[in-house]
C-alpha cells in the first residue's frame, strides 16, 4: 500500500508498505513514517495520504482514505502550510484556516456542500538539526466530479441555458451560506463541482469564507481573500459583503458563456463590463 508524504518539500513523498496489503495489519499498525524524512504518515490515526490535489497560498490539499470505514471512504485532508508569511500575515493565515473548519461544520450539512469530518493538529518532534514542528489539518467529503474550470476547457463556451440551470442550482446553495452568516469570497469555476454521482453542483473551498455578522459586515479585512479576476471591486478594497459572492457568481456566469477571461471582458476605459461582443 502507498501513503504519501504530507511534509513540505520532503523530496520522496511517495511511501510502500507491503505489510499494509494484509487487512489485519491495516487494521491494527499504529503508525508508519516516511522513509525519506521520518514524518508520521497516518494522520490522527485514520487517514492515510495517497496523492496530492491541489497546492495553494495557505496550504495543500491530498486525497485520502479513511481506514476507519468499511469502504475506506476516500476524504479531502488539507494541511495548513503558508510560506514566507511575516507575522501578521501568518496569524491572519491561520485564522482563515481555522475559520474554513469552522464553516465546513457549520454548514457542511447541505447536501452540496462538503462536510468536515476533522480538524487536528500534529505535533512532529525534530530529528537531527530538524526543529520541533507543528502542523496543522482538516479532514473534509471528498466531492468527486468535475470543476466547472474543466467543463469549460473541454466544451469552451457554455450555452445560455447552461448558465440559467447553473444560477437555479447554485443561488439557493448560496442563499443557505448567507442565511447561515458566511461570506463564502471566492466564488470562481474551480470552487463549483459537478458531482458526478448525481450530476449536482457543488460549492467547494471554504478557505477564504468569512464569518459575519451585522455589526462586522462593512469592516475592513486584513488581507484580501479570493481571486483578483472574479472578486467584486469592495473585497478589492478590503472590504466584503454578501453581495460580494453574487458579483463573484455573475463573473463567473460571464466567463463561463463566452470562454473569455474576466480580465478581457472588463473596460477599464468605461469602469463597465463589456463581454456582449465576446458572446
Amino acid at each position: 500500500m502507498e501513503i504519501y508524504c504530507t511534509r513540505p518539500n520532503c523530496q520522496r513523498p511517495n511511501n510502500f508498505f507491503a505489510d499494509l496489503d494484509d487487512p489485519q495489519a491495516f487494521k491494527t499498525v499504529q503508525q508508519k513514517f516516511c522513509l525519506t524524512c521520518g514524518m508520521p504518515l497516518i494522520l490522527l490515526g485514520r487517514y492515510l495520504p495517497s496523492r496530492r490535489l491541489a497546492q495553494g497560498g495557505f496550504g495543500t490539499a491530498f486525497l485520502a482514505r479513511d481506514r476507519y470505514t468499511p469502504g475506506l471512504r476516500p476524504c479531502v485532508v488539507k494541511q495548513f502550510q503558508p510560506t514566507g508569511l511575516g507575522p501578521q500575515e501568518m496569524a491572519m493565515a491561520q485564522s482563515l484556516f481555522q475559520r474554513e473548519a469552522e464553516v465546513l461544520e457549520k454548514l457542511g450539512r447541505h447536501p452540496q456542500i462538503p462536510d468536515l469530518f476533522a480538524f487536528f493538529e500534529l505535533p512532529v518532534s525534530g530529528q537531527g538539526m530538524q526543529p520541533d514542528e507543528e502542523f496543522f489539518y482538516l479532514a473534509q467529503e471528498f466531492i468527486d466530479g468535475q470543476t466547472l474550470e474543466e467543463e469549460l476547457a473541454d466544451k469552451t463556451q457554455f450555452t445560455e441555458t447552461d448558465v440559467l440551470e447553473l444560477l437555479q442550482e447554485l443561488l439557493p446553495v448560496l442563499q443557505f451560506v448567507h442565511e447561515n452568516g458566511s461570506i463564502h469570497r471566492d466564488i470562481k469555476p474551480a470552487n463549483i463541482i459537478r458531482r458526478t454521482i448525481d450530476n449536482k453542483i457543488c460549492l467547494v473551498d471554504f478557505g477564504a469564507a468569512k464569518a459575519v455578522s451585522e455589526t462586522i459586515l462593512a469592516k475592513t479585512s486584513i488581507t484580501v481573500a479570493g481571486s483578483f479576476s472574479f472578486a467584486a471591486p469592495e473585497q478589492i478594497n478590503g472590504k466584503t459583503t454578501f453581495a460580494s459572492d453574487i458579483y463573484g457568481l455573475g463573473v463567473t456566469c460571464l466567463h463561463l458563456l463566452t470562454g473569455q477571461l474576466p480580465s478581457d471582458l472588463y473596460s477599464y476605459a468605461d469602469g463597465d463590463w463589456a463581454w456582449q461582443d465576446s458572446y
